[in-house]
Order: C-alpha cells, then structure tokens, then sequence
C-alpha cells in the first residue's frame, strides 16, 4: 500500500511539474497576478565572498524584508562571463522578471539578451550608461566611502605612507580610490598614497602579494576594494603595526578584520533593489540608472569595535562632518575624476 501511495504521489509530482514548466509568459504573468517579482541574481564570485556579490546578495534579502511576498529570489554563483549567458536563458525560460548581472563584465551579455527579450527585465552596474528600454544599471558613488577611508588613513598613519589595492582602474572602484586619496590629502599632505591594481576583482592571492609589498615598502595603513581586498586584509593581519580601512562591512565579521579593519563601509544594495521593484511597479522596466550616496542611504558606514581604542574623538568628529555633507547633499566630491593617478 505504501508503495502505491508513493506512485501514485509521484505521477502528480510529475503532472504538477509539467503544468508548472509552461511558457515562460505564463510564469511571469502568474507572478504579475500575485503581485509577485521573480528576481533573479548572477554573481561571479559568492554570496558570501565578503565584498562585491555578498552586499547585493544581502541587499535582495533586506529587500525582501520590506516588501514581503513581493520578491521571489534565486542566485547563481560563480558565474563567467561565458557561463552567464546560459544561466540567464534559463531564467528567462523560467518566467523571471528582473535579471540581475552584478558586474560590468555582464554588460554585453546583457545588451544582446535585452533586445532578444524586450519584456524581461534587466539591470548590471557599476554603470551609468543607459543601454536599453528594459535595462536598469546603478552606479555607487563611492569617491564618498573612499574619502571617509582616506580621512581616516591620513589621521591614522604614523609613516605617512600609505597602500591602496585596487582589482582595476574603472567604474566604482576607481572612484573609490580617487575619493579615498582626497580624504587623505584633505587631513594630511605630507602623506603618499601609493596604487597598485590586480587586474581583477577576485585574485585574492595577488592582492595579497601586493600588500606585502606596500607593507615592506612602509606602509602601516592600507585599503582596498572589492572582493580581492580579502587578500590584502589577511597580508596586513601579519604584521603587528599595520591597519586596514573596508569596503565592505562584511570584513569586519572576519577574524583578520576583527584584529585590523579599524572601519568600513558598505553598499546598501537594499535601497537599490527596492527601487528597481518600485520601477517595475510603476511599469518602468528600465532605462533608468539608480546612483549609491549617502544622500539617498545607498551607503553605511561603521567602526570596528574591537579597535575603539585607535579612533580619537577628533577622528570620529571629522568623519561624522564629512558623513553630514554627503547626506545634506549628493555630489560634493564631484572633483573626483580630477584626480590622477
């Protein structure tokens, strides 16, 4: 009997199964009816990298908790530039209604699956560009977090030489690099900020190779951005003298960012998401870019408590004054770009 009863479960597993697997119109439509958003997400790395692909993971989860029942979430991790082409037919198969690619290096992939699939939406970023009717992108304004880490880094550094890790010269992380050497300059001129570039946002090893480097060379504060930061963060929790500044929150739940990650900063992918479901809601389905501030809560910034002790309450107060700026107003450092490195 029990057998039977199994067999008989199956065979309507496997009907519900075929219905379910209907046009991918039929999906989205049922999901519009229900007022439901199937999201997916395509990362290169993981979600739990600490840095790049876990903030957007984490904002899609915290935008979930605000709009609840309005998102229906699936990830792929790992995904190349060659991998991610298929993985987005099949959610398009599927029935998804936003596709995100969360990389510029997603950005042709996304050009020609947009205009072969008008009704599907899709959003990538760092970008400012507006590619298509039906593609979002976002853009971090981060010469904001970067000159917080460079108020900080120029306060904090005792030889006056500072490093700075960067995967590549390009969308939001030399924006971050530019900003942060403003911070600098803007609390200490004496000091020298010295770039160095992996040539990619997840060569842990390189960047760890590069910090040591800059460490050897005299450098007792550092920073860095993206998720091959990581590797910079363990090279400087090997000497006793040497600090860390963040780009991502997440650094300091790490043992290494524990002991030297003085502070960081996030993206709040939170406030994007939600506003991509907002467009959609009003039936934008793209063209439209989203910019990151503090002006618009796209960006968090906090202390390591573990290290209250380094930060001097004339360090903090001209961080929080900086912070005001950024919040009364978007575009403050908008001398970023004059900035050569």
């Amino acid at each position: 009997m029990k057998k039977a009863l199994s067999i008989a479960a199956l065979l309507v597993l496997c009907l519900a199964t075929v219905f379910a697997s209907g046009s991918a119109e039929e999906a989205a439509t049922a999901a519009s009816d229900e007022g439901q958003y199937k999201v997916a997400l395509i990362i290169e790395n993981t979600i739990d990298d600490r840095g790049w692909c876990q903030a957007m993971h984490e904002g899609i989860l915290g935008a979930m908790e605000q709009l609840p029942g309005k998102i229906h979430y699936e990830y792929s991790e790992r995904m190349t530039t060659v991998d991610s082409e298929s993985i987005a037919r099949q959610y398009i198969a599927d029935g998804f209604d936003l596709i995100i690619a969360h990389g510029s290096q997603y950005r042709n992939m996304v050009s020609d699956l947009s205009a072969e699939f008008p009704d599907v939406s899709f959003a990538f970023g760092t970008s400012s560009d507006i590619i298509g009717d039906n593609v979002f992108t976002y853009m971090p304004e981060s010469e904001e977090t970067g000159y917080l880490s460079g108020l900080l880094a120029g306060m904090l550094t005792k030889t006056n030489n500072i490093g700075l890790v960067g995967p590549v010269d390009s969308g939001d992380a030399a924006r971050y690099n530019r900003g942060f050497i403003l911070g600098v300059e803007a609390v200490n001129p004496d000091a020298t900020v010295n770039v160095a570039y992996t040539g990619s946002f997840s060569d842990y090893v390189r960047s760890g190779e590069l910090a040591t480097t800059q460490i050897l060379a005299g450098a007792d504060v550092l920073t860095g951005s993206s998720q091959q930061a990581i590797g910079a963060l363990r090279a400087c929790a090997e000497y006793e003298d040497v600090l860390w500044l963040g780009q991502d929150l997440a650094q300091l739940d790490t043992p290494e960012g524990q002991a030297k990650c003085v502070a960081a900063s996030a993206y709040n992918y939170t406030a994007v998401v939600v506003g991509l479901i907002e467009s959609l809601d009003a039936g934008v389905t793209g063209g439209v870019c989203i910019p990151m501030n503090f002006n618009n809560d796209g960006f968090i910034f906090d202390y390591n408590s573990a290290l209250a002790d380094v930060v001097t309450d004339e360090m903090r107060q001209t961080v929080d004054e900086a912070i005001a700026s950024f919040r009364a107003s978007a575009g403050v450092l908008s001398n970023w770009a004059d900035v050569q490195i």
